[in-house]
């Protein structure tokens, strides 16, 4: 057949689909161009402050906070939280993961269903009942490892995690197979069982050679003489499912951060349940940083049997810390564009550590934080120390990054191991 003899509906139509697919291509191209300068955009703003209100220290009554005196240590250890920020926007976090076009409408959708879920369930206003009591585990596999001259044991289980039937996200959730299978690196000590100290990290760690460093386990191991457990939250990792550790938690779809939350706090509680029952635990010291210490701070509202809780620079709103991302001017202009704000941090709930009672004692309860914190502001410590009634609270003159080289914080955390019964050792610098 000549193409002369084509008949015309059906060359309309090939022109049609054929321009359509061009448009299509060409949006795509648009968008794909607008969000890879999105990147730039969003540090200068962040960088210049437009708009931004005075900084003012957090509140806090039973300590002297002050802001900090400005010095070129302080400066350089702000520089740290920026540059980890932009590693995020220029890398992967931001621009990458932001929602297409195409992916806005399931994802209000995602929203609407949860909050209609929550709702009818009642887990909006008793968040503990969403969060189900994990079963024990029975089969662990165990592999010796090694780290500089750290000895170490890492353990793998399957989580068995599962979101509720008719969560919205469900089938995604369950479909990033690595995430399956939960991991964990143990610290321990021959002979009688000793305290153990279980640790979750935050965001972006979850190897040894971080966890190590950041939880000073070498310290809490050989000079305080305690055993140390880090579990790999979801998404992190062995367990990743993107290129880098952590990819896809904070990735703009809200139900899998749900999810991810959630999953955390479920195998962290079933790590502690097995170390109590079989390689013997006569106490439990729980341990968060940032992500990690918003965990722990959930698990110590469901769980009865820790010895304490220390929440080290904690992520404790995640609707405030979503906002905190974004520049004050961008801030400004979703306000204007009604950004369901709201509706996120009703969505939120059920994995907020400030929407559970904590079981620990009072006395037990230990926070620490940053005063110039860029990556989860104080508002976040002060938020969480006004939840958990007062309790002890330490500020350091630094950032988020920098926690992990404060003497303060070695000071801290070894203090409140001692005084809830854990640690009996003296202070040993390493």
């Amino acid at each position: 057949m000549s193409e002369a003899s084509i008949p015309r509906p059906a060359l309309s139509s090939r022109v049609g689909a054929l321009s359509a697919r061009a448009l299509d291509r060409a949006g795509f191209g648009l968008e794909a161009a607008a969000r890879s300068a999105l990147g730039p955009l969003l540090l200068g703003l962040r960088w210049t402050r437009v708009g931004a209100p005075a900084e003012a220290p957090p509140r806090s009554d039973d300590v002297a906070v002050r802001t900090p005196a400005r010095t070129l240590a302080l400066a350089g250890k702000v520089v740290a939280d920026e540059l980890f920020y932009a590693s995020e926007v220029l890398t992967s976090a931001l621009p990458r993961t932001l929602p297409s076009l195409r992916e806005r409408g399931r994802l209000r959708a995602e929203l609407e269903e949860g909050l209609a879920l929550a709702s009818a369930t009642g887990w909006s206003e008793e968040p503990e009942r969403y969060h189900r009591s994990p079963p024990p585990l029975e089969r662990v596999a165990h592999a010796r490892m090694q780290q500089g001259d750290l000895a170490f044991e890492e353990i793998r289980f399957e989580s068995g995690y599962a979101p509720h039937d008719g969560e919205p996200g469900r089938a995604r959730w369950q479909g990033y197979a690595r995430n399956r299978t939960a991991h964990a690196w143990l610290l321990r000590h021959r002979g009688p069982p000793r305290p153990w100290v279980l640790c979750v990290p935050g965001y972006r760690m979850g190897s040894p050679r971080v966890d190590f460093v950041g939880f000073r386990a070498r310290w809490m191991h050989r000079a305080l003489g305690l055993n140390v457990a880090i579990p790999v939250l979801p998404l992190h990792g062995p367990r990743a499912e993107g290129a880098r550790s952590g990819d896809g938690f904070f990735a703009g779809d809200l139900l899998d951060t749900v999810h991810g939350v959630a999953q955390g706090v479920w195998d962290v509680r079933r790590v502690a349940d097995w170390l109590r029952r079989e390689p013997g635990a006569p106490a439990i010291a729980l341990h968060g940083l940032s992500l990690g210490a918003g965990t722990a701070a959930l698990v110590a509202g469901l769980e009865d049997d820790l010895a304490c809780v220390i929440a080290g620079i904690p992520a404790s709103d995640f609707a405030l810390l979503t906002r905190e991302s974004v520049p004050p001017l961008l801030q400004r202009l979703s306000d204007r564009a009604r950004f369901p704000w709201a509706d996120v941090e009703r969505l939120m709930r059920v994995v907020s550590p400030l929407a559970l009672a904590p079981r620990v004692p009072h006395s037990r309860r230990y926070v620490f934080a940053g005063l110039v914190d860029r990556l989860a502001s104080p508002e976040h410590a002060r938020r969480l120390w006004e939840h958990w009634e007062r309790p002890r609270i330490a500020w350091y003159a630094g950032s988020h990054v920098s926690f992990c080289f404060e003497r303060e914080v070695e000071s801290f955390v070894h203090e409140a191991l001692v005084e809830s019964g854990v640690a009996q050792a003296p202070v040993s610098r390493r």
